[in-house]
């Protein structure tokens, strides 16, 4: 019986997958990569995530895919990854990132049912912040191109969509009420909101996203820079608002409870404010908070993404329909406004990082990785 060595193995599969492993311009895949991992927990993105340069590049499987990311997302989140919030059980170092979209540059047997190399494809799947990724065939969602636009959805519009779908209860004339609205995310509950004839309310912090929040069609845009939000929901809606997507925290979710109406809905998307603190959170004023939901019969619940994969393809394929017909705006920030330039480059994600959390960001934050030809097999 033949027995290899780890090495020996990855040679033979080296051999095997020579003649594939060219990617569909012509140049070879080269042995090693770069990639973030996450070296030490933290929710300081720059103390937890190290840059490692000659990374094996990794081999798909019979029914995978392997990715060259051209375009990463960045997400509000990124730092609880990077401070072991999603699964305390994980140790370092792991990979980090959470969703790309590229394009397919080898394949499994059984990948290639579905799929073929140059086929552009988005995923949302852990480990995004490479040169290339591995990602199950059964995950990934086909795209028409390689625009960052369709990564938008990946994440944060798929993230409203099935929340508001799911726990919403949207109906014609709702009042919502969007935090952070002109953000990653808020955008699209935004515009999903609209979409099912509700008045929507949008809170933001400069005149620039208050100018994009009436450009997708906000109704009431709040800039609480200038006009104090629980000033104006009092005075502009004294029943009160029937949804809140809260996704701030802290003295933001304590005026949308204040704020919500009989038998309003308030859904947890996240809580910003908090995420760069040691524990993850901001306070809130939670002794008063089972009064204040029986004296109006409100409901409080929260929406974690992962928890609804099964909804999660045909929320895609709705999304992608509905950007095609020229429906729904998937506005993306690749860095054009941010001090030292646009976000290229996976160095540059740290970069991105800092500055989603200046809060001066509109849209969905992407950062563009170019294709490296300098490394060859």
């Amino acid at each position: 019986m033949l027995r290899l060595t780890a090495a020996g193995a990855r040679a033979i599969v080296d051999m095997s997958y020579a003649r594939h492993f060219l990617d569909f311009q012509g140049s070879a895949i080269p042995r090693t990569m770069q990639k973030l991992v996450v070296t030490r927990l933290s929710p300081n993105f720059r103390e937890a995530v190290t840059l490692r340069r000659d990374c094996p590049v990794p081999l798909p499987g019979d029914g995978d895919l392997l990715v060259r990311n051209r375009f990463v997302g960045i997400n509000a989140s990124d730092i609880n990854y990077s401070a072991g919030r999603y699964d305390p059980s994980v140790k370092p170092p792991f990979d980090i990132g959470f969703e790309g979209i590229g394009e397919v540059v080898a394949l499994g047997l059984s990948a290639g049912a579905k799929y073929s190399v140059g086929q552009a494809v988005a995923y949302m799947a852990p480990g995004s912040f490479a040169e290339y990724t591995v990602v199950p065939a059964s995950i990934a969602t086909p795209v028409p191109s390689v625009k960052p636009e369709y990564l938008t959805l990946l994440v944060s519009g798929t993230t409203a969509y099935i929340s508001l779908k799911e726990l919403g209860e949207l109906s014609e004339g709702k009042k919502v009420l969007v935090t952070a609205a002109a953000g990653g995310t808020g955008q699209f509950a935004v515009q999903l909101s609209k979409i099912a004839k509700c008045h929507v309310i949008g809170t933001c912090s400069s005149e620039e996203k208050l100018a994009f929040l009436k450009s997708i069609g906000c109704d009431r845009p709040i800039n609480y820079k200038a006009e104090p939000v629980a000033t104006v929901l009092k005075r502009e809606y004294p029943e009160g608002v029937d949804v809140v997507y809260e996704s701030v925290g802290g003295a933001m979710f304590d005026l949308a409870v204040d704020a919500l109406a009989v038998k309003g809905r308030l859904m947890v998307i996240g809580f910003i404010s908090g995420y760069q603190s040691p524990v993850g959170l901001s306070p809130v004023k939670a002794g008063a908070l089972p009064a204040k939901l029986l004296r109006k019969s409100a409901s409080l619940q929260g929406f974690f993404l992962n928890h609804y994969l099964s909804k999660y393809q045909a929320a895609m394929e709705h999304l992608l329909e509905l950007h095609s017909r020229g429906e729904l705006v998937c506005e993306v920030d690749l860095g054009h406004l941010a001090p030292e330039g646009r976000f290229i480059g996976l160095d540059a994600i740290f970069r991105a990082v800092d500055y989603m959390y200046t809060g001066k960001n509109v849209g969905k934050l992407v950062v563009e990785l170019p294709h490296s030809v300098s490394s060859k097999l």
